[in-house]
């Protein structure tokens, strides 16, 4: 149904999502504080200890995205977003200010659950407040603050490093540097914190617990009497065809009925990390430093591609709904794979300067227009109202799983098969997707999330 919807459903949609710049900067900033921290801490020469300290949060991604689902079912989307809030904040000022890299660790554990609530979370509720015709948009804005929270966590660790002193890494970044680098995000995990409180529930789960005046009054406040009426009676009529209070767990998820989407979705969550571009991000100075950059020289580069998956993200905003969610996976997956193949080339070739630039920006920007934002659109539709939250649980512990194996194995990969073999196993990778991608994604956008539900599920 089309209408004139309020600035109230940008708002709580921009609220929401802010919890994805929180994910965006807490996930990449150690890539700008590892080569400082691993001296700090004596396991520069520890390629097992190098993984676990840049896994340990995806450790505790995994731990929230699989609470998520279950308690986000119990108590309401709005307060597990609150919960998110309270861990980024605390775990930005505990990983600076630890000295102990058992400590350290624990800390990123915490900062990662929060990554998993909000990863799992954000997506969902806007997907639960959006009209159908701008769903795709506004679950791409998520993608879009987690671009920006990438690019903040870029150009603060550009800006907070201090630059070589006579070709060896300057003392104060590798004493108070890298502190810094995770305390920057304080600021906007207060903010976050703060701005949470004036979001109000999700309509579709309010239904779902038979409140029916409060999601009528969200739903009014969105698109107006009309909207909320039609939009409150599809999903009455959804709810009430199992049942007004179904069980919605992981064995009703589990189900033959369910099968098809499930696979569908943890197959999408896994393949958006598997297919490699995150390692840029994550291990961006080891990158440069194998295509013949200096550290100094790196973290501008860093900066460089953190401003293509902004503007490319961007785009994405604008294509999403227009061209449809299967062919930007299929687009993204065949550029990617043929990307890496060449960029594995020059790797083992030893290229360097500016054209291992142009192939890493353009790998960037290809994830951005594609695998990046339609991942988290079509995870947040694809399930029914009843199974959301375990679902979309699920798939984002499947993707932050993908996340962690990925991150653990890469320092270990490169070192014995150098970049050039690392980037032609994930061109393989990203071979695969597409054909799975050919035979099993289906075109979403459009449609309601009641009507997907009726169209994707086994009857």
């Amino acid at each position: 149904m089309k209408g004139n919807y309020s600035g109230f459903m940008y708002f709580i949609c921009a609220v929401s999502a802010m919890g994805g710049l929180l994910f965006g900067y807490d996930w990449v900033v150690i890539g700008g504080a590892v080569k400082f921290y691993e001296q700090f801490f004596g396991i520069a020469g520890s390629p097992v200890l190098q993984g676990l300290a840049t896994s340990t949060a995806l450790l505790g991604c995994m731990l929230g995205a699989m609470t998520a689902g279950s308690l986000s079912d119990r108590y309401g989307r709005r307060k597990l977003l609150i919960a998110s809030a309270v861990l980024f904040t605390f775990s930005a000022v505990m990983t600076g200010a630890v000295d102990s890299f058992t400590l350290f660790c624990i800390a990123r554990v915490i900062g990662g659950v929060g990554i998993g609530i909000a990863s799992a979370l954000s997506p969902m509720y806007i997907a639960e407040v959006s009209p159908a015709s701008k769903r795709g948009t506004l679950v791409s804005l998520n993608q879009m603050t987690i671009v920006l929270g990438i690019l903040a966590a870029q150009i603060a660790n550009w800006a907070i490093a201090r630059p070589d002193v006579a070709g060896a890494v300057d003392p104060w970044n590798i004493s108070m540097g890298w502190r810094w680098m995770f305390w920057a995000e304080t600021v906007p995990a207060a903010a976050f914190l703060v701005m949470s409180f004036f979001i109000p529930e999700s309509p579709r789960w309010s239904a779902c617990k038979q409140r029916r005046d409060d999601a009528l009054k969200v739903l009014e406040r969105i698109g107006g009497r009309e909207y909320a009426g039609s939009e409150l009676g599809n999903i009455e009529r959804s709810l009430s065809e199992e049942g007004r209070q179904p069980k919605s767990g992981l064995r009703t998820l589990l189900s033959r009925r369910y099968s098809r989407i499930l696979l569908l979705g943890v197959v999408v969550a896994i393949f958006q990390q598997w297919c490699g571009t995150n390692v840029i991000f994550i291990y961006s100075q080891d990158v440069f430093a194998g295509a013949g950059y200096s550290v100094s020289e790196a973290f501008l580069n860093i900066v460089v591609t953190g401003v293509a998956n902004v503007v490319f993200t961007i785009i994405a905003l604008y294509t999403v709904d227009r061209w449809g969610r299967r062919p930007l996976m299929l687009t993204g997956s065949l550029g990617l794979a043929v990307i890496y193949l060449v960029l594995g080339t020059c790797f083992h070739f030893e290229v360097k300067g500016a054209i291992m630039i142009v192939l890493t920006v353009a790998a960037i920007a290809c994830y951005a227009m594609t695998l990046g934002p339609v991942t988290w659109v079509l995870l947040s539709e694809i399930f029914p109202n009843r199974i959301r939250g375990v679902a979309m649980a699920v798939c984002t512990f499947a993707l932050w799983l993908g996340s962690c194996t990925l991150t653990f194995a890469f320092p270990s990969m490169n070192k014995a098969l150098g970049c050039s073999g690392s980037f032609w196993i994930y061109s393989l990778i990203c071979f695969a997707g597409l054909l799975f991608f050919l035979k099993r994604c289906p075109e979403t956008s459009g449609r309601s999330l009641e009507e997907l539900e009726n169209e994707l599920i086994v009857k």
